[in-house]
């Protein structure tokens, strides 16, 4: 049977506003039908601290280590926690929720299109896996998260190497289009990532980073060998393709195209009104 096609896009480095705003400027396109499904592969320009749409700033950033560290800060259109998007390959999928044999609830549609990351892991000779919260401890953090760090919970068909997650996706739905994004860690600084946010003490914020450790880990910390992102890119292209069973043609924006993202980066991403809202 022939193979869906679907676009790919590797937009390489962009500021925080711009990254933000292509997302959305897909979903606004997919949604009328003026492009295929898309997968996007991007970086960031400066290193950038991204929060949730829910997050509210005040309580839980630490706003004066995000200018020490000289990072970019946006609040995502998706929901989730705080990531610092550094040492990492950004990825974005984009496809209607009535796409053949896309499932209908978050989760279950969540675990189809980390089928093509999970391949991308397997590619790069990591055997990662989907877990599931078991207890109803786990289950119940999800509803109450009490970090404001990503890669701090567990989640449902969460992407685990050894254990430890190795992958964090956020998805919102909007005019009839599934956006999921997330960050593929290849290095992490958690002293910087530790230093973004604010705790109750300095004993609690030394526990939780403690604990951080045995939930999360960067591909270069448990890869026999170093891991480039060109490589990265190449094994998640791969990964998507057979994951999701798709061919992926790859797109350069047009000048007009690119024009439409810049005017939403400015209006949205830029606004503080947007990023500090909360």
């Amino acid at each position: 049977m022939k193979k869906e096609v679907w676009r790919f896009i590797d937009s390489g480095n962009g500021s925080p506003s711009f990254n933000m705003a292509l997302d959305e400027a897909l979903l606004d396109w997919h949604s009328e039908s003026k492009i295929p499904p898309t997968i996007r592969f991007y970086g960031w320009d400066p290193a950038t601290l991204s929060i949730g749409y829910f997050q509210k700033v005040e309580k839980e950033i630490n706003m004066e280590a995000v200018k020490e560290h000289k990072l970019g800060f946006v609040r995502r259109p998706t929901g989730g926690r705080g990531v610092l998007h550094e040492h990492e390959l950004t990825y974005s999928v984009i496809v209607s929720e009535d796409y053949p044999d896309m499932p209908k609830t978050v989760t279950e549609a969540y675990r189809v299109i980390s089928e093509g990351i999970l391949k991308g892991f397997h590619h790069l000779g990591l055997e990662a896996y989907f877990a599931v919260p078991k207890t109803q401890d786990e289950r119940d953090s999800l509803k109450n998260p009490r970090s404001a760090v990503c890669f701090d919970a567990p989640s449902w068909y969460e992407l685990v190497v050894e254990g430890r997650k190795v992958a964090g996706s956020a998805q919102t739905r909007q005019k009839g289009v599934i956006l999921q994004h997330g960050s593929i860690l290849l290095d992490l600084d958690e002293d910087k990532l530790f230093s973004l946010f604010k705790y109750p003490s300095d004993k609690v914020k030394e526990r939780m980073q403690r604990a951080f450790k045995s939930k999360a880990v960067a591909i270069n910390e448990i890869s026999p060998r170093r891991i480039s992102i060109e490589e990265a890119k190449e094994a998640f292209f791969k990964g998507f393709s057979e994951g999701l069973d798709i061919e992926l043609v790859p797109y350069e924006l047009t000048e007009e195209e690119l024009h439409y993202v810049n005017k939403i980066a400015k209006e949205r991403y830029e606004n503080d009104e947007w990023n500090f809202k909360r």
